[in-house]
């Protein structure tokens, strides 16, 4: 991965790992979690549009099939991805959603070998075995109960997997579009399904917290915006798995910014499986793409 991919994969990472706690503070601020999803991207959708009107920013057009994937695209990395996130966040502590979102890169993983018909090796599969321990501990330290997998954890999980599918189907895009307009057109995709949550909004905007409102406005403008900007401009320099790999850092990012901003910690079945789920991906993209390196010299 070239520097300017990393570095905007890292700035990308810190943005996203506030986003959680973002989420949780205007959840317990006054928002419904489905007229947060629609106030931030109406916010985000509002900001691209701006750009597209900025002189000299020209947007290209996509053609009827390109308009298609896009659009499911969209609905997918997220509509799907956002909803499962913050209604998600309603029972699930903010570190413990970003540990979860922070397994994509297994997911990852796992597609390429689906629908890419890559071979992992025998690195490639002990990391995604050990992956899945930590997503299993991860999910069971939700609930409370060591037997349990709680409905917040199911609907992160969720938006794990729609986000990794996100990440892969997205990269042969960039042969075409730019990386602003490309996330100007997934927005506005995304934005669409939110309206849905339309009836009572203004209620729950005027009745929140300054504080709820502030980070409604936050998680808008650069999670939603300028950090899907960063990523996609990253992936469109770097291969998609090099660049998701960075996601492992997101759970820090987001237990430590949780802890500061609103003293949440996760439980300690959740953080054990964290680090295991962490070491899955260290072996993934360390070990794994290391191995491959000597096989391809070999062959």
């Amino acid at each position: 991965m070239n520097a300017k991919a990393m570095l905007l994969g890292l700035v990308t990472i810190l943005i996203w790992g506030s986003t959680f706690a973002g989420i949780r503070a205007s959840l317990h601020g006054g928002y419904t979690a489905g007229h947060l999803v629609l106030v931030r991207y109406l916010i985000a959708s509002a900001v691209f549009f701006v750009l597209a009107l900025w002189p000299g920013i020209r947007f290209r057009l996509p053609c009827k099939e390109e308009f298609v994937k896009i659009c499911l695209l969209g609905w997918v990395g997220i509509s799907l991805y956002h909803m499962g996130v913050t209604f998600g966040e309603i029972t699930v502590s903010a570190g413990t959603a970003g540990m979860l979102i922070g397994s994509a890169p297994i997911f990852t993983a796992l597609i390429a070998v689906l629908f890419l018909k890559e071979h992992p090796g025998l690195f490639g599969w002990l990391g995604l075995g050990i992956g899945f321990i930590g997503i299993v501990l991860i999910t069971l330290g939700t609930s409370g109960d060591s037997f349990a997998i709680s409905t917040g954890a199911w609907l992160v999980l969720m938006a794990a997997v729609a986000t990794s599918i996100f990440f892969v189907f997205q990269k042969p895009l960039f042969a075409r579009y730019r990386p602003l307009e490309l996330t100007a057109y997934f927005t506005w995709a995304g934005t669409l399904p939110f309206l849905i949550f339309t009836p009572g909004v203004w209620d729950s905007v005027a009745g929140a917290t300054l504080e709820a409102n502030l980070s409604a406005l936050y998680v808008g403008i650069f999670p939603a915006g300028v950090a899907y900007v960063t990523w996609a401009t990253a992936l469109s320099l770097g291969s998609a798995s090099s660049v998701t790999s960075l996601m492992y850092l997101e759970p820090f990012v987001a237990i430590l910014v949780a802890w500061v901003w609103l003293q949440e910690w996760p439980s300690t079945l959740s953080l054990v499986g964290g680090g295991i789920a962490i070491l899955g991906v260290v072996v993934i993209n360390g070990f794994a793409k290391k191995q491959q390196v000597l096989l391809r010299k070999t062959a």
